[in-house]
């Protein structure tokens, strides 16, 4: 394994450069970023509103952020209701 670790290392320059992967990596490493945090924050949501199936499908499913939008935006009411947080700004 660590051989293979330190052939893809010496050779990182020519993937880099042959297949022009600088920008899609950071742009991958975005998308990965901002899908960690929705899934988080939208199972977090399901586990404290006692949705067991939300939960089980936000956990299996992986789409990159559209399934964890989808529900945070539905909930979103039901939430705040149940909360108590005003929607009301002073």
């Amino acid at each position: 394994m660590m051989n293979d670790l330190s052939t893809l290392w010496q050779n990182r320059d020519f993937m880099m450069g042959a297949y022009n992967l600088n920008g899609a990596l950071g742009l991958l490493f975005v998308l990965a970023m901002i899908d960690l945090v929705l899934k988080g924050w939208a199972l977090w949501r399901a586990a404290r509103m006692s949705k067991k199936w939300w939960f089980i499908a936000l956990l299996l499913v992986n789409s990159m952020g559209i399934f964890p939008t989808i529900f945070l935006l539905m909930t979103n009411g039901e939430y705040r209701k149940n909360t108590g947080i005003s929607t009301k700004r002073p």
